[in-house]
């Protein structure tokens, strides 16, 4: 593979990322499988891996850790907290408190003694920023962590926290985890922009818009539904005008790949692939049928014609259905911050 740099860090990592969301109950319950898929996309040149805490209530990281015995020096090992992990108003966030508690939870369940990037999973709008870089500098100085970057965060936030880190004499965040796709493409309009200004390594998530670019919805076949529609209805609920958009969308793409002779999976991945910010696009198979078709997307190139079909299709800087951009800021869910009282 050819490898990259992960923005200012001299870190060199493959451009195809193994997200370990699907393995667990989340996803794929057989661990001894789950494994085998990693070592898999490992023996492929993969050499970054990106889990979290709240993947399957932990279950994730664990078979991680399983995975990288013997292994561990040879990969980049991501994961990420701020999502609930217990009942306690305490067990979730961003704060001090909570972020040196769980980095010891998630190097005990992942096995090592070091963390080579820690993430952020959302923006915490109830703790200040530099509270939050203030403990992760720390972890870092205390050789817990080697890097920390943040996920879904708004460009403005990307920034802000830019700046603190600067004035207070803090690490700064080295990357950003978005959310990028064919059909997911608000970030190109400022964060992409802004993660090349301040040298952020960007490592997309999603590149297969949960699915819809899988190439299981056909003109032929019609739309399938999705496992995922329970969980998050207002991205998966094929009844809505949003999802519709999406569906007829994944359709042209794939008669576009067809006439390329290549797959969806493998235009969808190398359209990320192919925008300057991008480092690594982080896919997530859960069977190893689903990491064999990715794993052939780092040998397609797009030329300009193709990347002026997709622009047709969905235009540079939309997000077909806002609720995919995976982040709601507190101004838009709550109706009080935005009226006179």
């Amino acid at each position: 593979m050819d490898y990259r740099v992960l923005g200012r860090t001299g870190v060199r990592v493959s451009p195809l990322c193994l997200g370990a969301m699907m393995f667990g109950t989340w996803g794929n319950p057989d661990h001894d499988d789950s494994i085998r898929i990693i070592h898999r996309a490992l023996d492929a040149g993969i050499n970054i891996i990106d889990t979290a805490d709240v993947y399957s209530d932990g279950e994730s990281e664990r078979i991680v850790g399983r995975a990288l015995a013997g292994r561990r020096d040879d990969v980049i090992l991501a994961t990420k907290l701020f999502m609930p992990m217990g009942p306690g108003p305490n067990q979730r966030g961003l704060s001090r408190r909570w972020i040196v508690a769980e980095v010891e939870n998630s190097l005990r369940r992942l096995g090592t003694d070091w963390i080579d990037l820690y993430q952020v999973h959302r923006p915490d709008p109830s703790t200040d920023i530099d509270e939050t870089l203030g403990a992760l500098t720390d972890l870092v100085r205390a050789g817990k962590i080697r890097y920390f970057g943040s996920s879904t965060f708004p460009a403005h936030e990307v920034v802000e926290a830019q700046w603190v880190a600067e004035r207070r004499g803090r690490e700064r965040f080295a990357t950003e985890q978005p959310p990028y796709s064919l059909l997911v493409r608000g970030i190109e309009a400022d964060l992409l922009p802004v993660a090349q200004k301040y040298g952020l390594g960007a490592l997309p998530w999603s590149p297969l818009a949960g699915g819809y670019l899988s190439g299981r919805h056909t003109r032929d076949g019609g739309a399938v539904t999705s496992t995922r529609l329970e969980r998050v209805p207002g991205r998966f609920d094929l009844a809505l005008p949003a999802n519709q958009r999406k569906v007829e969308a994944a359709i042209a793409f794939g008669d576009l790949a067809a006439e390329l002779g290549i797959t969806l999976i493998e235009l969808a991945l190398a359209f990320v692939l192919h925008h300057p910010a991008v480092t690594s696009a982080i896919i997530g198979p859960r069977t190893m049928e689903h990491l064999d078709s990715q794993l052939t997307s780092v040998d397609i190139t797009l030329d300009e014609a193709t990347l002026d079909r997709i622009d047709e299709i969905v235009s540079p800087g939309v997000t077909v259905n806002p609720q995919d951009a995976g982040y709601l800021p507190p101004a838009l869910a709550t109706s009080v911050l935005r009226r006179r009282s």
